[in-house]
């Protein structure tokens, strides 16, 4: 991971930006699933056979699928409550448990619409689902490239290539971001929300009340740019960010990829967690 040279800041913790913003995504992600999946008929692609969630109290927001597809051909589908915007295909295991991570499929919402799109996935895992089931990660789970994807934003549909294109350089802007968020301010044993609520005020201190921004964001002298309505303090951005962060920041574009992507950008920057759910053989509980 690299290593940044950013200024002294102190960053506060106001109470005043999530609580809403939860109600939101949440909302969004469920609608946008359903919504998504009608679009294009996946909704009916994968027929549920079976259903095991785990059987541990630390674990029990797990689940596994055993799908089938229309050509009869079985399949798992992971996903974790904490992580509602993805889920982990593979493919179905083999008589010894081994089964292969073929993809991660993201879909999820906001205010302006969703994006959705698939990422190959690396990683061997070993599933046993007879008697007592188990599951368990023996090759670590590597992300590789997007390979389709789609916008709805607002009124507007983007497929084909120019969405891949989009969510591509998009997934790029916030994989810089996150990288630079875990190197200049990791927020340990703090719920998700509240660590959108210490963010944004840092990242975007122009775009909410004045009471919530950092005390040392603005110093005498600071130069002003205007763009996406707003006035950015571009002194401010050369103080605390990486140099691969100044203009996505000054042109606003990195606050409408917080606007419209806020689950991914928790996403990157929880990953580490996420893959941490699956350190140690789960035990599968079959529910269906």
């Amino acid at each position: 991971m690299r290593n940044y040279k950013k200024g002294k800041i102190i960053y506060p913790i106001n109470l005043t930006f999530l609580a809403a913003m939860l109600i939101i995504l949440c909302g969004c992600v469920g609608l946008t699933d359903k919504t998504g999946r009608l679009l294009d008929g996946s909704s009916a692609a994968d027929k549920t056979v079976n259903i095991y969630r785990v059987y541990s109290s630390s674990k029990s927001d797990i689940e596994v699928e055993i799908v089938v597809n229309k050509n009869n051909e079985r399949s798992v589908i992971i996903t974790a409550k904490d992580f509602p915007m993805i889920k982990l295909r593979g493919t179905y295991p083999h008589d010894d448990g081994v089964f292969y991570f073929t993809s991660l499929d993201y879909l999820a919402g906001s205010a302006h619409g969703w994006n959705e799109f698939s990422q190959e996935l690396y990683g061997t895992g070993k599933m046993i689902l007879t008697g007592t089931g188990t599951l368990e990660v023996t090759e670590a789970l590597e992300k590789l490239q997007i390979t389709k994807g789609r916008i709805h934003r607002y009124d507007t549909r983007i497929t084909g290539n120019e969405a891949l294109t989009s969510i591509r350089n998009r997934y790029d802007r916030i994989a810089a971001l996150t990288e630079w968020m875990l190197t200049a301010g990791k927020i340990k044993g703090q719920k998700k929300d509240k660590k959108k609520k210490y963010w944004k005020p840092v990242l975007f201190p122009e775009a909410v009340p004045q009471k919530n921004r950092p005390s040392s964001w603005q110093q005498g002298g600071d130069v002003f740019r205007m763009a996406e309505d707003i006035n950015w303090n571009t002194s401010y951005t050369k103080r605390i960010f990486p140099e691969e962060l100044i203009s996505v920041r000054d042109s606003g574009t990195l606050l409408r990829d917080w606007e419209e992507a806020l689950s991914l950008i928790y996403l990157e920057y929880e990953w580490e967690n996420f893959l941490n759910l699956f350190s140690q053989k789960l035990i599968l509980n079959k529910i269906k």
